[in-house]
């Protein structure tokens, strides 16, 4: 079994390099198009349930503000030593302990920021005892981030950016240690009576977000189906409902390949026009799509004139950041099973690729986008829409254009 698995995989290695992976011909009867079909590795569709209806999904956090607060050092002791024929033995108090620090590390296991509380505070240090026995250092609070994060203080410099497995930053650092009155013990002051209290730890306001969020990122109004486009190729389980804005929160969803590739794909809350004024909660959506390395358009073709709703949207990311709408993008019209949506999507593709007239004013980044129909309801076109999200990401993996 594992030999007939290793040679599948090594013909197909093979035949992804004789053929090669570049394809833009929508023409399905093209020679052109069916070598690419086989160069091209297949998703792979879960066979396992997605799970008990009842269990909640956690939404993908990928911005936080966190307090973190480093531990108190532990205070020294005050204290005498009384042994039996001699009662004035000397001081014998020890020192504290040191409080822990907050630290942040980055680790390939961990993905989201949710497990992050608003305030994350390190434990505190031991006192000292009797007998010069010093207390014990309190153990570092350790924080697991994803790989790509940053931190960055209150006006927004950078503090660190922690790129690689292993990557540490140290946050906030524990207070140290009182000193017990055993310490302050000299020639000239043989019965000291002071002591030391600990130190406080270092306490800051920082601000924890991610590079990248997704390879993938759904884009469109509220309505437009993205939730259900996200059930019907991943495992993911956003709610769905009929009214606006049921997504208040991202949610990532893993397409699986044949060939073990992962694509990482958010669903991102419904933009409304003025979003880059932020108008509802636009700013906030907008910095989601900002950490997407390739964009999804979702266009809901119920709508009279869902090119302006494209329009709209491209509008909106170029206020808010000038370029950002010229990403390497896909074009999805859902619900393509409803009366008339089909002559709506013609309409999509003619303006796309420059059949209006319109060609010379367009971007070429845009007039090479493609146009796909499907139902996420019904999972009608997902095959076609899973292989052209493969072929993005391939092609931008490929450039390594850093975004």
């Amino acid at each position: 079994m594992i030999t007939y698995c290793i040679r599948k995989a090594l013909l197909s290695s093979w035949r992804a390099v004789c053929l090669g992976t570049e394809c833009a011909i929508q023409d399905k009867s093209c020679d052109s198009y069916q070598r690419c079909l086989s160069s091209v590795a297949k998703h792979v569709m879960p066979k396992k349930p997605k799970g008990v209806a009842y269990r909640k999904a956690r939404h993908f956090v990928d911005f936080i503000e966190v307090q973190v607060s480093g531990g108190k050092g532990g205070n020294g002791m005050l204290s005498f030593l009384s042994l039996p024929k001699r009662e004035w033995a000397g001081p014998d108090g020890g020192n504290g302990g040191n409080g822990g620090h907050v630290i942040f590390k980055a680790s390939h296991s961990t993905k989201s920021l949710s497990h992050l509380k608003p305030v994350e505070v390190a434990p505190n240090g031991t006192k000292g005892g009797t007998k010069q026995r010093d207390g014990k250092n309190a153990d570092h609070r350790f924080i697991e981030v994803p790989l790509g994060t940053l931190i960055k203080s209150e006006d927004g410099q950078v503090l660190s950016s922690l790129d690689n497995d292993g990557d540490v930053y140290v946050a906030a650092r524990g207070g140290a240690g009182g000193k017990g009155n055993y310490f302050f013990l000299t020639n000239e002051n043989r019965a000291p009576a002071v002591a030391e209290l600990g130190a406080t730890g270092q306490e800051r306001k920082l601000f924890v977000e991610l590079k990248t969020m997704a390879h993938a990122g759904l884009i469109g109004f509220p309505n437009a189906g993205k939730s259900s486009l996200l059930r019907a190729i991943s495992r993911a389980q956003p709610e769905v409902s009929a009214y606006p804005f049921t997504t208040l929160n991202p949610h990532v969803g893993m397409v699986l390949y044949e060939d073990h590739e992962q694509i990482a794909v958010a669903d991102i809350p419904g933009l409304i026009p003025g979003a880059h004024q932020n108008k509802g909660l636009g700013i906030s959506f907008l910095r989601h799509i900002e950490r997407c390395l390739c964009l999804i358009y979702v266009i809901d073709l119920s709508i009279e004139c869902p090119l302006e709703q494209l329009n709209h949207l491209k509008y909106e990311l170029d206020q808010y950041q000038p370029g950002l709408s010229l990403r390497p993008n896909l074009l999805i019209g859902n619900k393509i099973d409803l009366p008339g949506a089909e002559q709506k999507l013609e309409d999509l593709k003619r303006h796309v690729q420059g059949m209006d007239g319109c060609v010379e004013t367009r971007p070429r980044e845009i007039s090479q986008m493609p146009v796909l129909g499907v139902s996420a309801k019904h999972l009608i076109g997902i095959d076609e829409l899973l292989y052209q999200l493969r072929v993005m990401y391939d092609a931008y993996k490929k450039d390594e254009k850093p975004i």
